[in-house]
């Protein structure tokens, strides 16, 4: 057993070893009772452990993380399922001035071509401290329409639709008298370190002290694609390993079959001229409450789905660029916030990125969840997300059984370790993305069964032989 470093520390974990030792038992906690529990009960070796018992692995929530990982001691082998600031790129305002940030790097480095390939989010302000930006904005096209979003909320809470300002100055008014006294209040909460990222000591303990909420308001994406009459979202995976500057290792859950996303519809059409108040929300926690919505079929295509539908109306070469541009919003949006996050070795996160396609087939980054929901909504999303639990398990390995020069563990594939990860046998490209095709199969077929057999089984004859 690991000692805590003093009297107001927790250590938790076994005795100190060697980090790669493989272990038999495993013991875990969690809070969420869903597909995550299921998941977590039925992996061979792990033993659900409750309150202040002694745990090797934590899918905890990000409320225990900024109350107590300070003050907690872990083993080197120990996991937990977040980073320490995870929310420089899951709250939508510190998202947003990160990928600003970095695309202003980009173009001093590599020039106007360069910091293009970061256009792939609407133009976005904070509001109210970038009100006077919005105006300025606002006057140069009007008749556009425009969405305002809560930075700190989910589900479609607090989101309406505007096309004209008076519709906001209510909103503005009454935030105003709220963040100046807020501010007085707390003069000395808000900083900014001098990497550039913000003080998670401060700003994230400031979001609830603070009675002002934030919004950012955002370009309305007006030309959808839409599939049968009907508006959709994707839902995309990604899991993080490390965001260490030297090694860098991120995996997007990209194949498997039906198995490595889904698409989100609206349970009504959309139609021309439909009255603004409609927002279009593709949210599940929005469309269930909607009369249209089929409890047990729900209003979800697997991407695998999705990406033949597209291939039979605009050809294989369409397709592959889309998904291809997919892929260059899910390494530069962490490239942006890479030197910002805290990377702690005990750490990952499961990102859930919601991704907008336009009638161009352009896609739009619409935001980042630190927690992607784990509910299922029907029996097909909850075998979705039984797969995506059971091979973010494979991929963090608490048992020790993997040699890290693995490419592809069930659903996920690595498409970054120290460098962009081509498709093709041998090193990363180290050069930028270069003319090699990222290793990422996003909606093709892959039978993960057979993959895991495979990988497991070849694991144990390298075990066997060097042993």
């Amino acid at each position: 057993m690991s000692r805590p470093k003093n009297q107001n520390y927790k250590g938790h974990g076994f005795s100190k070893g060697k980090e790669r030792e493989q272990r038999a038992l495993i013991r875990f906690k969690t809070t969420l009772m869903n597909t995550l529990m299921d998941v977590l009960r039925h992996r061979p070796g792990w033993v659900e452990v409750k309150d202040e018992g002694e745990w090797d692995f934590y899918w905890c929530d990000v409320s225990w993380l900024r109350e107590n990982f300070d003050h907690t001691y872990m083993d080197e082998h120990v996991r937990i399922c977040h980073f320490r600031n995870h929310y420089e790129l899951t709250r939508k305002n510190y998202m947003v001035k990160n990928l600003k940030r970095f695309r202003k790097q980009l173009e001093r480095d590599g020039g106007k071509l360069e910091a293009a390939k970061c256009d792939f989010f609407p133009k976005t302000f904070e509001m109210p401290c970038e009100y006077h930006l919005f105006v300025e904005e606002f006057r140069k096209n009007p008749g556009i329409t425009w969405i305002m979003k809560p930075v700190a909320r989910s589900q479609g809470k607090g989101i309406f639709l505007f096309r004209r300002l008076k519709d906001i100055m209510d909103w503005r008014k009454g935030t105003a008298c709220k963040k100046f006294q807020g501010f007085e209040a707390q003069p000395s909460r808000y900083s900014i370190n001098s990497s550039g990222s913000h003080d998670p000591r401060n700003s994230d303990d400031q979001r609830d002290e603070i009675p002002v909420e934030n919004y950012v308001a955002q370009r309305y994406i007006e030309n959808p694609y839409l599939i049968g009459g009907r508006k959709f979202d994707l839902r995309v995976y990604v899991l993080v390993m490390s965001f260490s500057s030297s090694i860098p290792k991120w995996s997007q859950f990209s194949s498997g079959g039906t198995m490595e996303g889904v698409l989100s519809f609206l349970s009504t059409l959309v139609l021309d001229h439909q009255p603004l108040p409609d927002v279009h929300l593709t949210n599940v926690a929005v469309q269930k409450t909607s009369p249209d919505y089929h409890p047990k079929k729900g209003c979800k295509w697997m991407l695998q789905r999705f990406r033949q539908y597209l291939a039979s109306r605009h050809g294989p070469e369409a397709v592959e660029a889309l998904f291809g541009d997919m892929d260059n919003i899910f390494i530069k949006s962490l490239q942006s916030v890479q030197k910002v996050i805290i990377s702690d070795k005990h750490c990952f996160e499961l990102y859930g990125y919601d991704i907008l396609i336009d009638q161009d087939l352009k896609p739009w980054l619409l935001e980042v969840n630190a927690s992607p929901s784990l509910t299922a909504s029907s029996q097909e999303d909850y075998e979705l997300k039984t797969r995506l639990l059971q091979d973010t398990l494979h991929v963090v390995d608490m048992e020790a059984r993997l040699t890290g020069r693995e490419k592809r563990v069930g659903g996920f594939d690595l498409m970054w370790n120290d460098g962009p990860v081509s498709r093709e046998e041998g090193a990363a490209d180290l050069s930028g993305m270069g003319n090699s095709v990222t290793n990422t199969h996003l909606g093709c077929v892959n039978d993960r069964k057979k993959q895991l057999r495979q990988l497991f089984r070849s694991l144990q004859a390298q075990k066997k032989a060097s042993s």
